[in-house]
């Protein structure tokens, strides 16, 4: 039997390749992106990017090593720590940071709840609705540190 053959009961082989594309459906790939089905991200995965979203912020850090925060570093090269809860297509999240001292908090409060809602929302879809900005350590410039002495 050749390719364009059928068997008794008139259809084509299943390793014909014609075959194959007559039984896959025409309409999927004509219906609009929306129409096709809903991406699920867990909060995890959200939590995650805004953590790194936040890490792309000046003069904002996070915890690094340690165990129950028992010896752990402040380290700018760190992501800070992030929770996020999700109801329906809002997130609300929580920023555990470090920042560098001194500088004006609220104002670096400011710019990085923008930064972090307008990031997230753009990258996942999902609007950010709360987002609170816990900051559990400040690192003073090394100018800072002598003027102390």
């Amino acid at each position: 039997m050749t390719a364009a053959q059928t068997d008794q009961t008139g259809r084509r082989p299943a390793t014909d390749p014609a075959a194959v594309e007559e039984s896959a459906p025409q309409d999927q790939a004509l219906r609009p992106a929306a129409e096709r089905g809903l991406t699920t991200i867990p909060a995890s995965v959200v939590g995650r990017i805004a953590e790194q979203v936040a890490s792309e912020y000046t003069h904002v850090g996070g915890a690094a090593g340690g165990l129950l925060g028992v010896g752990a570093r402040r380290d700018f090269d760190s992501r800070p720590s992030a929770t996020c809860d999700l109801y329906g297509t809002v997130a609300v999240l929580t920023l555990d940071v470090g920042v560098a001292f001194p500088v004006n908090l609220s104002a670096t409060c400011r710019g990085l709840r923008r930064y972090v809602r307008e990031r997230v929302g753009e990258l996942t879809g999902l609007q950010v609705g709360r987002l609170d900005i816990e900051i559990s350590w400040l690192n003073p410039g090394t100018a800072t540190r002598g003027a102390l002495r």
